[in-house]
């Protein structure tokens, strides 16, 4: 039988091949410079570094990506991708009798997430890259919040049945915990515990 290369759709196996080509070579790009940039930082690492590290022509970069910001918010992606990740395991993982735990474990990642020791977390955290930090964590809290409106911390209490703009108050939560931890990261966690308790309305004792 001859293969003609066509799908229902009339995508060809060899189209098919070349876009996971394609994709590959994109993501070999975002992780040369994430690693180049935990490593020497945002500011010390030129498109010439990254071009370097992954073993590709410069010609080849600016083919998958306009510029070194468009990159950059490749790698943004790739941390928003391993903060729901944490999220994933985080409530496959939990109890869900158990509040306190869940909300502990919770307090955890939002320090991981902010705090992780690497040159471009800290690079993030200098007035230079402020727009890029504001640009982070408003993906960060977007889908924190979109993640968390699908996956109660407590469905024993009516949270998320009677509380309006449910997606707009974790956002708000998210944003301001980050906020409040970037100045106080020595914050206490029973503290943190109870902002968050109190901000949505959850009964740890029911």
């Amino acid at each position: 039988m001859q293969d003609n290369g066509k799908s229902v759709r009339g995508v060809t196996t060899r189209e098919v091949l070349r876009s996971n080509d394609t994709a590959k070579r994109s993501n070999e790009i975002v992780v040369a410079a994430r690693e180049l940039y935990e490593e020497k930082g945002l500011a010390h690492t030129s498109i010439q570094d990254i071009t370097n590290h992954v073993g590709v022509t410069r010609s080849l970069f600016y083919h998958y990506f306009q510029n070194k910001e468009e990159v950059t918010s490749a790698v943004l992606d790739q941390y928003i991708a391993d903060f729901l990740e944490a999220l994933q395991h985080w409530d496959e993982g939990r109890h869900q009798q158990d509040v306190e735990s869940s909300l502990r474990s919770m307090v955890k990642i939002m320090r991981m997430v902010l705090f992780e020791k690497n040159t471009f977390r800290m690079a993030l955290s200098t007035q230079e890259n402020a727009a890029l930090y504001l640009d982070f964590l408003n993906r960060f809290a977007a889908h924190g919040a979109e993640f968390m409106t699908k996956h109660p911390v407590d469905e024993a209490t009516n949270y998320g049945q009677d509380m309006d703009h449910l997606y707009e108050t974790f956002y708000v939560l998210i944003v301001g915990m980050a906020g409040y931890l970037r100045t106080h990261p020595d914050a206490d966690d029973e503290m943190l515990i109870d902002i968050i308790t109190q901000t949505l309305h959850i009964n740890q004792t029911a």
